[in-house]
């Protein structure tokens, strides 16, 4: 029973976090989805990037039922976990190394950069914001408020939210675990991973109810696994593919 209550409270953590979010982040969010709207207009692209756990955030909205077509993830695998995630974690402290992901995909001044880092401090995550606005990205850091008073691992000492030109905060506690475990000193149970993603979703539904305002049509994946979905999304595949990495 122990169990079947933590798993609750859990779940009750993450809610009054989105609740949160819904109250205090609206604003930031709304006026990222202005910026996500304006560049699809104009046939633009909207990239994502994050190390270790926050790579999937760029994956969360990148190529799925439901999503924008005009999706770009950064994706390295050195900052990855599945090529060992010890190194990836000393990876992410490196300097240098975030121009050398970047120069590999092709952005456009003007368009915005999603830079998902939970603690917002270390090399990577800050090269990345200062190497896109170098290239006239408009750069959008979702990070937690936490770890600001934390020192600066980037020797500008800098940080993500002081380099980003919008940012998102995600209220989520020093650690990012939710959950303290009764009788330990232990705290478990992330909340970045679904608070992020909720973020993300909030941003491109917003982004694009402005874009049907305008009379735009939003290019939005359907399902393949549903009649005709597959079809209707080779219009979107054959027109971002040249720009598109991964897709």
């Amino acid at each position: 029973m122990a169990g079947q209550k933590a798993g609750k409270q859990y779940a009750e953590k993450v809610i009054s976090h989105i609740h949160e979010i819904i109250e205090k982040e609206s604003a930031a969010i709304d006026k990222a989805a202005d910026k996500v709207a304006a560049t699809i207009a104009r046939d633009g692209l909207v990239h994502l990037f994050g190390c270790g756990h926050s790579h999937m955030l760029a994956e969360e909205v990148f190529y799925r039922a439901g999503g924008l077509a005009a999706i770009q993830p950064i994706l390295d695998t050195a900052v990855m976990l599945h090529e060992g995630a010890v190194k990836s974690s000393m990876v992410e402290r490196m300097e240098g190394y975030a121009a050398h992901i970047l120069n590999n995909y092709d952005v456009k001044p003007g368009e915005p950069i999603i830079i998902l880092s939970n603690s917002g401090v270390n090399g990577v995550p800050v090269d990345m914001a200062m190497e896109a606005k170098a290239k006239g990205l408009y750069v959008i850091a979702i990070v937690s408020s936490a770890y600001y008073e934390d020192a600066p691992r980037h020797s500008s000492g800098r940080k993500l939210y002081e380099v980003a030109d919008l940012v998102i905060d995600n209220h989520l506690p020093h650690g990012d675990a939710l959950m303290e475990v009764a009788g330990t000193d232990i705290r478990m149970s992330p909340g970045s991973t679904v608070i992020g993603a909720t973020i993300l979703n909030m941003m491109m539904t917003m982004a694009v109810c402005k874009l049907a305002e305008q009379g735009i049509e939003p290019p939005v994946f359907r399902s393949g696994n549903v009649p005709g979905g597959f079809e209707q999304n080779l219009k979107y595949i054959e027109k971002y593919r040249k720009r598109i990495k991964h897709l």
